[in-house]
């Protein structure tokens, strides 16, 4: 008999989205109780990663006004994004940024102590709300340190998350998951769920994610019959460094840092010549590898092509001020100062546009279950994202869902759950007989660098039908190899355990990318075809669901919601 754990709401991730998720559901009802499970302690998830900004609109009589946030967003979306769900956001998102304040979080402030904001690539206004260049780091604290406050909150960390449960109705009843540090398999039982576990970027080798930061949630999703939405837009920031791919922030660029080639030329002006280094994220990295690729580039002593990106006209005490986490991480990662000289930089997967398929209000094809944050795709960010717009969605649906989970569980509150014994028993069976106790000679960790650097290789900045087939080829070829096994048989504090699991949901959503990309037969926001590099509003003006199946990803369509917008040429 397995053991179980009860709560009202599971929430399964705990950077920005689940934690104002927590904090929304559990300030909806003290009567709930509400559980965070993590596989990681709450202050290293990823959410701290974030750098840049948080975008709002604060000052209209400055300027400034939230039809301009909406338009921005949706152009830089390349009309993709669902125009509802954006006026959602834009609207939303002010007041998120003052209760933040309230909470204490440490904005940046201009000399006449209002909070500051900077330029963003995509942004006709700055509206990049930050705080120095760790502004994920400071929400995260801030959020921690509330939902803190609420004794109904419990925090479940370092818990390995396996399958979702559902009833004959389609209805949530709870998760599978390994507590790591002894080993045991638990069910928790739960009236509602949200699934906040991030992206799918680990897929590539070069990459800003963290490690941990694998595709387990959408994984679990997909296996339980949910589509995946959009997940061939892949976003690469511009700005990761060498060899690492760590991040160097937008803000750097929106205090006024250069892009220069080889030549010592701002080469944006061929490109954006009215943003220059601040147009969209997809315009910036394509423009890049033209520049390499027409010989403009410079090479890395790994011997990477690469391009850099000069600050030092800044000055140090304004790097010092405002970009002091940035001139660290050059210091410690790449050995350069960057008050003192440019930093070599190039492309890097950053974020998954894509994710669980859901309406306005957060909710998936499962009754009872919600998803936010980057692990959710209800479609704000179309076909490119503009950065800053991130950390504001996962704010504004960790309420939202926060909210409606609770309101759920509440309305649910006198009907018992029953788990569902056979999906215990077959969720137990693939975890131990086929993964745990299963035997193969092929190492899991090559496999999984075979398979990122294969990412790397064939579904970067620009793509073509001839090598999406090529690394569909090899990722279903890895698929079928026998890699699911795992040599350390110690049940405590398990890793090679649980990187084996990861590695099965890596393949997962690798297979999904290729196959969207393949099917998309247009260029579109961070899409890049070579052999298709018109959009195609005709035929391809519409999101991808990918849906699984015993034949692999089962893709069909779903329209675009417009409210305002018609698409029009973009132009930078």
């Amino acid at each position: 008999m397995v053991d179980t754990i009860s709560h009202d709401v599971l929430i399964i991730g705990s950077g920005l989205a689940g934690l104002r998720a927590a904090i929304s559901c559990s300030a909806s009802s003290k009567n709930l109780s509400i559980a965070v499970i993590s596989k990681v302690q709450v202050m290293r998830s990823h959410s701290v990663s974030a750098e840049g900004g948080t975008a709002a609109v604060l000052f209209e009589e400055e300027g400034d006004n939230k039809e301009s946030h909406i338009y921005d967003t949706i152009k830089g979306s390349d009309f993709l994004a669902d125009q509802d769900v954006v006026e959602r956001l834009v609207s939303n998102m002010p007041s998120e940024i003052y209760q933040l304040d309230h909470w204490g979080m440490p904005w940046s402030r201009r000399e006449d102590g209002r909070i500051a904001q900077r330029k963003f690539g995509g942004y006709s206004f700055p509206r990049a709300t930050y705080a120095q260049d760790k502004v994920g780091f400071y929400e995260m604290q801030t959020l921690y340190d509330t939902s803190l406050k609420y004794d109904n909150i419990h925090f479940y960390n370092e818990w390995f998350c396996t399958r979702i449960l559902s009833d004959e109705n389609n209805r949530f009843r709870g998760i599978s998951a390994i507590e790591m540090k002894t080993g045991n398999f638990m069910i928790f039982k739960g009236k509602a769920g949200i699934i906040c576990t991030g992206g799918a970027g680990r897929i590539y080798s070069f990459s800003t994610y963290a490690y941990s930061s694998t595709p387990d949630g959408l994984d679990m999703a997909y296996r339980a019959g949910l589509a995946l939405k959009d997940m061939e837009f892949v976003q690469f920031h511009p700005t990761g460094i060498l060899p690492s791919g760590i991040l160097i922030t937008e803000g750097a660029r929106g205090e006024g840092g250069y892009l220069i080639n080889k030549n010592g030329e701002r080469f944006m002006k061929n490109y954006a010549p009215k943003t220059l280094e601040l147009a969209p994220r997809d315009v910036v990295s394509r423009s890049m590898i033209r520049e390499i690729q027409e010989e403009r580039g410079f090479k890395h002593e790994s011997g990477v092509d690469c391009l850099k990106l000069d600050l030092t006209h800044l000055g140090e005490e304004r790097i010092k001020e405002r970009l002091a986490g940035i001139r660290e991480i050059g210091i410690k990662f790449s050995g350069v100062d960057i008050i003192k000289e440019p930093i070599e930089i190039r492309p890097v997967c950053h974020y998954m546009m894509g994710g669980i398929h859901t309406n306005l209000e957060g909710s998936t094809e499962m009754q009872g279950l919600w998803a936010a944050g980057e692990a959710a795709c209800n479609s704000t960010h179309g076909a490119n994202r503009l950065g800053a717009n991130s950390t504001a969605e996962c704010l504004v649906w960790g309420r939202i869902t926060g909210e409606l989970a609770a309101q759920y569980a509440l309305k649910n509150g006198n009907s018992s759950i029953t788990i569902p014994e056979l999906q215990v028993a077959q969720e137990e069976k693939r975890i131990y007989d086929e993964i745990f106790r299963g035997r193969g000679q092929i190492n899991p960790y090559e496999i999984k660098k075979e398979l990122t650097d294969t990412m790397d290789d064939k579904a970067y900045v620009f793509r073509n039908e001839q090598e999406l087939i090529a690394g569909l080829k090899k990722v279903r070829r890895l698929k079928e190899q026998t890699w699911k096994h795992v040599d350390d048989k110690a049940r405590e504090y398990n890793t090679n355990f649980t990187n084996v699991m990861e590695i099965d949901s890596l393949l997962t959503m690798s297979e999904i990318v290729l196959v969207g990309a393949l099917n998309r037969r247009e260029s579109r926001g961070a899409h890049a075809r070579t052999d298709y590099p018109n959009r195609d509003d005709r035929n391809f003006l519409k999101h991808t669901l990918a849906y699984s199946s015993t034949e692999g990803p089962h893709m069909t369509w779903y329209p675009v919601t417009f409210t305002r917008y018609a698409p029009v040429e973009r132009k930078f």
